[in-house]
């Protein structure tokens, strides 16, 4: 599913991940854990192209994410990728089901409204679908967070 291989990632002269090869094949699990400033998140976002490495090869379903340029590799982390980020980055101008449904356009997939409200009845959501962002607790907003990494089926 991805490999890593002499993978490098500098915050100006400071060193904040070094990888030398890491292969997942689909179907493994993997944990990531380590102290604050490890460099967890930096890697969690190589791996979904969002963060170029400084050196080394990002592999993802067989692409290398350093070869394929922003809009096709946003596409391509679209349609391949679920993430939820620390910061949920929800959009504050759309509501729950529109935050979803973006997800699909972005991706360049069709409408889904049936997948959007089965995601946001599974996530005990479905009655905050047309609130915003800022109406919601931490907790709801996490959960529409983890609807929207999913609702493309990564």
């Amino acid at each position: 599913m991805f490999s890593i291989r002499g993978l490098e990632h500098r915050y100006g002269d400071v060193l904040v991940l070094r990888v030398d090869q890491w292969r997942a094949s689909s179907g493994e699990h993997w944990l990531l854990s380590g102290p604050s400033g490890s460099g967890k998140s930096t890697l969690l976002h190589m791996l979904s192209g969002l963060t170029a490495p400084i050196r080394g090869e990002v592999r993802v379903a067989g692409i290398d994410l350093a070869t394929v340029g922003g809009s096709v590799r946003d596409r391509f982390r679209g349609r391949t990728i679920g993430l939820v980020p620390q910061r949920l980055h929800l959009i504050g101008a759309l509501t729950v089901r529109d935050n979803l449904r973006v997800a699909q356009y972005l991706a360049d997939l069709p409408d889904d409204r049936e997948r959007v409200q089965e995601l946001l009845e599974a996530v005990q959501i479905a009655d905050h679908a047309d609130r915003y962002p800022r109406e919601l607790s931490q907790g709801q907003a996490q959960r529409v967070a983890v609807a929207r990494a999913v609702v493309n089926r990564p």
